[in-house]
């Protein structure tokens, strides 16, 4: 008889968790779409040049040498994340909550930055040449040795001058 009383409300609260949206989990095989879950997920050595996963949760998530040039990453929540060595030229990470990330040796040129969160990100060998930065909050940032020239400074004013590595002259 107790089994009777349990296997519909079972069947029911199945059903329910099924249907809720909320319920959704994270794949790290899901397509590239708009606000995937990628997070704690390793995409080492791929090509998603061109994909738009903007608004996408990357946290804690690996790209060493993937190819993202002319992506839309804009308003991604990417707090560690790991672009070591990854192409993001052209790429748009404007609103990007990118705070500890890795771009170790990354090439950015021309990336869009502005109004991206960078607190304690590293930027160590990094090309950011032309990229614009406007707005981005860069409080503990690491540019040792990135490449700097003509990239747009934080005020959106100010152009970097040829030669500009590890800071803005």
């Amino acid at each position: 008889m107790r089994i009777l009383f349990w296997l519909p409300l079972a069947l029911i609260t199945a059903v329910a968790s099924l249907a809720s949206p909320s319920q959704t989990l994270a794949g790290c095989s899901d397509p590239p779409i708009t606000g995937v879950d990628w997070q704690r997920c390793s995409h080492d050595g791929l090509d998603y040049s061109g994909v738009n996963i903007s608004e996408a949760r990357l946290r804690s998530a690996s790209f060493f040498r993937a190819n993202f040039s002319e992506a839309n990453l804009s308003k991604v929540e990417a707090y560690q994340v790991k672009f070591v060595s990854a192409n993001l030229s052209g790429t748009d990470l404007s609103e990007a909550k990118l705070v500890n990330a890795d771009f170790t040796k990354a090439n950015l040129s021309g990336a869009d930055l502005s109004g991206a969160n960078l607190r304690d990100a590293r930027f160590y060998r990094a090309n950011l040449q032309n990229a614009d930065l406007s707005g981005a909050t860069l409080d503990n940032t690491d540019f040792s040795f990135a490449e700097l020239s003509g990239a747009t400074w934080t005020n959106g004013e100010y152009v970097c001058r040829e030669g500009s590595v590890g800071r803005c002259n």
